[in-house]
């Protein structure tokens, strides 16, 4: 379920007509629904009520405060990637007794600060990372909680630019080396067990790969449990959304339960029988499903340009805005704020003003004839849309609205020109 739509012909979110945010705001912008991501993480919440559980989201789709703060309110713990990260989440009120924090490339001062603030767990990734972790806690005179992340060589089904469990990717301690890790772990005096984790990659959109992962490594994870006390295991994140059937005829799609969509029941209910079992706690890192429907951006057109072999609309949000399309080959559904069920359709490519031939948010698209000055919003952009956008050409970032009911909150500023050179002065 999302909570965009139209009324009387205009585009909704939740109470508010997205008209009047553009004319509040003005373009590029970000608008979030509060009740779409509390929907969500309650959908979630509920599917996986027979295992114990901790939904750890993870930061790096959205870090918005704003959107951290729901989620805590929430109940929610965090996966981390970053010191930035972790300032974040604590800037908000998380429990670092909630949060986990991941990354091949944990430099010292992040390994120091999330000791000191006392986080539930490390996901280790490599053995010099390990040792690394047992040298900063024994400075400290601490001992620090670590999991191991295995990558079970697995693949997900997905782009290849977010496949994170096979023995190519970067991520995680390979299948057959982590018994051998383990056995030095336990002579590390300032480090001690505490879970085993997996993540295999984003946007799945099958429950096999999910299935496949953790069938490998139950085993391993029962021995790590019986032998050395493990308490927790992780599955991680990466369930897919529907992007390009997010908004159909005013209804809420994705939440349907239909043959072809994997929905957190289906999710849940595959999964269970596999991980009940166990008796240790089971840790979920979802990002992308809990934030990814509830957030659109709204962009101008600025021009019309008929080209000999192709028509362009021109708007003015960009890959430094939204750069899924261009760096993953993504599809948004692209609707105009203004519903005109009799417009002409035409096939055109949706571009920005960055002068890269990759800057596009639709190509080869059939859509309703746009004219200069009309709006148009993307959806699905929640989830990696500004928590990847850039300055790129010394272009501004969009302002971020959050709405709840008719309640709007501005929740981050519009960049001005000074903000850009600040910095550098």
């Amino acid at each position: 379920m999302h909570h965009f739509y139209y009324k009387d012909s205009e585009l909704y979110v939740e109470d508010v007509p997205v008209r009047s945010l553009v004319e509040r705001y003005g373009t590029p912008l970000y608008v979030y629904s509060a009740q779409t991501i509390i929907d969500h993480y309650t959908r979630f919440d509920h599917a996986l009520e027979a295992v114990d559980h901790l939904i750890c989201y993870a930061v790096k789709a959205n870090s918005n405060q704003w959107i951290l703060k729901q989620l805590v309110n929430l109940g929610s713990g965090f996966d981390l990637v970053s010191g930035g990260e972790l300032y974040r989440v604590l800037r908000v009120g998380a429990d670092p007794q909630k949060c986990t924090f991941a990354g091949v490339g944990k430099t010292q001062s992040e390994i120091e600060e999330a000791i000191k603030a006392g986080i539930y767990s490390f996901i280790v990734e490599s053995e010099e990372e390990l040792y690394q972790i047992d040298k900063i806690a024994a400075r400290l005179s601490v001992k620090a909680p670590v999991a191991f992340r295995i990558n079970p060589d697995v693949p997900a089904l997905t782009h290849a630019k977010i496949t994170t469990g096979t023995d190519l990717n970067k991520f995680g301690i390979s299948f057959c080396q982590v018994e051998d890790i383990l056995e030095k772990s336990l002579k590390l005096p300032n480090v001690f067990l505490k879970g085993v984790q997996i993540h295999i990659g984003s946007q799945i959109q099958s429950v096999e790969p999910f299935l496949l992962a953790i069938q490998r490594v139950i085993p391993l994870v029962e021995k790590m449990k019986k032998r050395f006390g493990a308490e927790f295991f992780d599955i991680g994140g990466g369930i897919g959304i529907v992007y390009d059937k997010a908004l159909e005829s005013g209804e809420h799609a994705w939440w349907q339960e239909r043959n072809e969509l994997l929905t957190l029941n289906r999710y849940a209910n595959a999964i269970i029988p596999l991980i009940k079992p166990l008796g240790m706690k089971i840790l979920v890192e979802p990002g992308r499903v809990l934030v990814g429907n509830a957030g659109i951006l709204v962009s101008q057109v600025i021009y019309v340009k008929k080209g000999v072999s192709k028509k362009f609309v021109i708007v003015d949000a960009a890959m430094n805005d939204l750069v899924r399309p261009a760096f993953y080959e993504a599809y948004h559904q692209i609707l105009p704020l203004k519903e005109q069920p009799n417009r002409h359709l035409e096939v055109v490519d949706v571009v920005g003003p960055v002068c890269e031939s990759s800057d596009y948010l639709a190509l080869d698209r059939r859509l309703p004839e746009f004219r200069s000055g009309e709006y148009l919003a993307v959806l699905s952009a929640g989830a990696y849309g500004f928590s990847m956008a850039s300055n790129y050409n010394s272009r501004l970032r969009p302002a971020e609205v959050l709405i709840q009911g008719n309640q709007i909150q501005l929740i981050r500023k519009r960049e001005s020109y000074s903000d850009l050179v600040t910095l550098e002065e």
